[in-house]
């Protein structure tokens, strides 16, 4: 398999990412959560790229070599602009219809891609299924063993919270990806070689933005008001899509199957996985199993 290293212009950034497989073949768009990166993908990737697929992964803001065109921009890590990247990305790369899918921030970004852009994409993988936040609800409580998982939002909201993910950030995406993945046995190596994405010098506060804007506390980038208007009345996303619960989430428990089909008319599967937060490192072969349904079903 043959990966290239690339960058290209795309609304707000000079987005790096990764291309495998065959160029023109049916393509899809993987994209990583945080604090992750495209290595989460690679057991994916050579299974997709194997049958023909053309693969596409990039750096989200704020990770890896990507970077923003203009120091003036908000560093953003609102879900619309996350997704407004990718919308960004497809047409940058003249990709034609790809399915898209991901986890965490990534499975956020293809699912309100999904939802404003049906029109770019064919089919949609998300872990968690429905991943959209509902911000207006940010200030409600919850359980309280629901708000214990939620401390590094918490840690986040404050300026020691800041200094410490400046000062520690391997060491604090370390500790998530075990208590998320608590039956995951990763090596140093693995982390390693996803940690170096963290040197980013917008990371902290596209993390930071993220985690207080969906609680409230600050504004979000005026250019995406009117997606974020649009993502709060909750609509329905008509593309075929295949959700993927992780039955072994140290942060969240699956959603009922019976939820899926509400938001997803076009549910062709839940695909069910004693797997941590990180399903496409975890379960390669089941996660490029669910992309390759939606890829190949033509």
């Amino acid at each position: 398999m043959t990966i290239t290293y690339e960058t290209v212009e795309a609304g707000d950034l000079r987005i790096a990412y990764e291309r495998s497989g065959v160029l023109g073949g049916p393509a899809v768009v993987l994209l990583h959560g945080f604090p992750y990166d495209p290595r989460c993908f690679d057991g994916v990737v050579r299974l997709l790229a194997a049958q023909g697929a053309d693969v596409v992964v990039p750096y989200l803001r704020g990770f890896g070599p990507t970077r923003f065109l203009d120091d003036r921009t908000m560093r953003s890590g609102q879900q619309a602009a996350l997704a407004a990247d990718l919308a960004a990305l497809i047409t940058a790369l003249g990709l034609d219809r790809p399915v898209v899918g991901g986890f965490d921030w990534g499975g956020r970004a293809a699912t309100v891609t999904a939802m404003l852009h049906p029109e770019f994409v064919s089919g949609l993988v998300s872990v968690d299924g429905y991943n959209v936040h509902d911000i207006a609800a940010g200030t409600e409580p919850i359980a309280p063993e629901r708000e214990r998982r939620l401390w590094y939002n918490y840690y986040l909201h404050s300026e020691r919270g800041r200094r410490g993910l400046t000062e520690n950030r391997a060491a604090f995406a370390r500790l998530l990806w075990e208590e998320w993945s608590p039956n995951w046995t990763f090596s140093d190596e693995a982390f390693a070689a996803t940690a170096v994405s963290f040197d980013n010098p917008d990371f902290v506060e596209v993390a930071v933005h993220s985690y207080r804007h969906r609680f409230q506390l600050v504004p979000g980038d005026p250019a995406y008001a009117r997606d974020e208007e649009i993502i709060a009345t909750f609509p329905q996303i008509l593309v075929p899509t295949i959700a993927i619960s992780a039955l072994d989430d140290g942060l969240r428990g699956p959603k009922p199957t019976s939820e899926h089909r509400k938001r997803f008319p076009n549910l062709v599967e839940d695909v069910r996985l004693h797997v941590g937060h990180n399903p496409p490192q975890e379960a390669p072969e089941e996660f490029a199993a669910a992309v390759a349904r939606l890829l190949f079903s033509a």
